[in-house]
């Protein structure tokens, strides 16, 4: 049995003043190794609530995973529903308060008393260790089922879970001769519905592999499991299918791999020995982030410009005054003379260049809120792609990022119609 509920503990998360990452991250990485989420629950920080939630969860799962409510703070209550839940008492934990007070250390800041506090533990608790925070996490047996309880801070749950939990499970789901096998291919430029349109004739083969479909701003991810006790079969079913799916929509297909856009674009890059550089107008710096978020980057990334006004425009990247006084700032004319002035200045092999209104303010009759202009420049070739997005402003700088990094993609792989 391998089902699993997540419990999310905190007003903050109930009341959506917190985005709900942890959930989503444990019910992804538990499914890729096998495991079903049957149920995901969010209660705030009310004593009977958590016990009620915990009794839900679980009648009707094998695993579950908690987070939230581990901090040294008043509002901080997982751990006193805990003992009360598993009828059990708290003991001091030598070893978590030595791996407390060496992060204060570490910090070199004086460890407040109230953190001592949290070395004190449930008794029948096995400790997960925290190498991010002050708060342990506790691994709980009852009555056959496990309970993982952990802290909130994502990047401490994260750690706990790749360090001593995932690992774990993963020997215990291969024990069971249990095996969940997975695929997916990472589209972008394509919408979901035109996506599945060309694959719906291959409708029939998703009774033998679970197809899903995951839309977003920056792509669909089309998804591809089996779980059977026959892992080669498993593998087979998938590899058949994929290469369907690549008949049909290949040409979208930027990586099989659990890669983003901007770390294909920057392995293509590297392999070709190539430097780009990136003038952005309407995106303000954001391709430039997604860029450089990439280790590595300054291999291939010569420099970023964010010429905002028509004076910068001029000024910095040498757009002619007369372009903007006849075409204007959004223009397909602007967009290939930022490209090429950033590629000039820089010595860079490509300009890349993005301009447009993102709204709600700025449009006029004849230029729509979310109108964009992508501009490309090389040695050989130039010109600009024009988008048209909807009135949402933060929506438009992101989908203005991925079409400027997916023509990007294009023009190096060949895959570009202009």
């Amino acid at each position: 049995m391998n089902k699993v509920s997540i419990i999310s503990i905190g007003d903050e998360i109930l009341i959506g003043q917190t985005i709900n990452t942890n959930a989503a991250y444990i019910g992804e990485k538990l499914t890729s190794i096998g495991f079903e989420v049957v149920r995901n629950f969010t209660v705030g920080d009310v004593k009977d609530d958590i016990l009620q939630v915990l009794s839900d969860a679980e009648k009707i799962s094998d695993f579950i995973f908690i987070t939230g409510g581990l901090g040294p703070t008043h509002d901080d209550i997982t751990r006193t529903c805990i003992i009360q839940y598993f009828n059990t008492k708290l003991t001091f934990h030598e070893e978590t308060f030595e791996r407390i007070k060496k992060l204060f250390e570490r910090r070199n800041i004086p460890m407040p008393e109230i953190n001592r506090d949290q070395a004190m533990v449930p008794e029948i608790a096995r400790i997960i260790p925290n190498d991010f925070g002050t708060a342990p996490g506790y691994d709980i047996r009852k009555n056959g089922k496990r309970f993982f309880i952990m802290p909130g801070v994502p990047h401490e749950m994260k750690g706990m879970m790749e360090n001593t939990i995932l690992p774990e499970l993963k020997s215990f789901i291969q024990s069971k001769g249990i095996y969940y096998n997975q695929k997916i291919l990472y589209t972008t430029g394509i919408p979901e519905s035109a996506l599945y349109t060309k694959l719906q004739d291959l409708k029939p083969l998703f009774e033998d592999v679970k197809v899903a479909f995951l839309p977003s701003q920056f792509g669909v991810k089309i998804r591809l499991s089996v779980r059977s006790n026959d892992e080669n079969l498993n593998l087979q079913k998938i590899k058949s299918l994929e290469k369907k799916i690549f008949e049909r929509v290949g040409e979208y297909v930027y990586s099989d791999e659990e890669l983003t856009l901007e770390e294909i674009i920057g392995k293509i890059l590297t392999e070709k020995k190539l430097k780009i550089a990136i003038a952005e107008s309407c995106t303000g710096g954001m391709i430039c982030n997604r860029i450089t978020n990439v280790a590595g980057s300054s291999n291939y990334f010569e420099r970023g410009v964010v010429s905002y006004s028509n004076e910068s425009k001029i000024q910095i990247l040498g757009v002619s005054s007369d372009t903007i006084k006849k075409f204007g700032a959004v223009s397909e004319q602007t967009a290939i003379e930022m490209a090429r002035g950033v590629r000039k200045i820089s010595n860079a092999h490509i300009g890349i260049s993005t301009t447009g209104i993102m709204g709600p303010t700025g449009a006029t009759e004849t230029k729509p809120v979310g109108l964009v202009f992508i501009g490309y420049s090389d040695e050989n070739l130039e010109f600009a792609k024009q988008f048209n997005f909807a009135d949402n402003r933060i929506r438009n700088k992101e989908r203005t990022s991925q079409a400027a990094l997916e023509l990007l993609w294009r023009m190096l792989t060949g895959k570009m119609n202009i």
